[in-house]
């Protein structure tokens, strides 16, 4: 499974922000998908996760109530849509797929494809 990530830009606080990531090359089909972001001198974090099917998401705390993930399997692409952005969200943003289980989804170690990285830029 290939991955890519794209959407990143610069955008003021309060703003929004559309990530997408899309999948190619094997079937897509049963990899589940999660978000993640990482900044300079610090490990990568979790942000959101998203089955398969769809029918259930998770969130860290800090971009609950902003974030929602959503997919269209048709074609092969999962979406984070950021709202109320905040300068704490600067980050390259990362999407990672793995097959079946949600155990452990917040772990990137758990995943085992990524997409290349879009920067996220929220200026105050």
């Amino acid at each position: 499974v290939q991955l890519q990530a794209s959407g990143g830009g610069l955008v003021q606080a309060g703003g929004y922000l559309r990530l997408s990531c899309a999948a190619s090359g094997r079937a897509f089909s049963g990899y589940a998908t999660g978000w993640f972001r990482q900044v300079p001198g610090k490990e990568r974090e979790f942000v959101a996760y998203i089955t398969w099917s769809g029918n259930s998401t998770y969130y860290a705390d800090s971009v609950k109530g902003r974030f929602t993930a959503s997919r269209d399997n048709a074609k092969s692409t999962v979406y984070l849509q950021m709202n109320s952005l905040k300068p704490e969200d600067t980050a390259v943003y990362y999407c990672g797929a793995r097959y079946g289980t949600t155990i452990g989804y917040n772990s990137p170690r758990m995943y085992n494809y990524w997409g290349q990285g879009t920067l996220v830029t929220v200026s105050s």
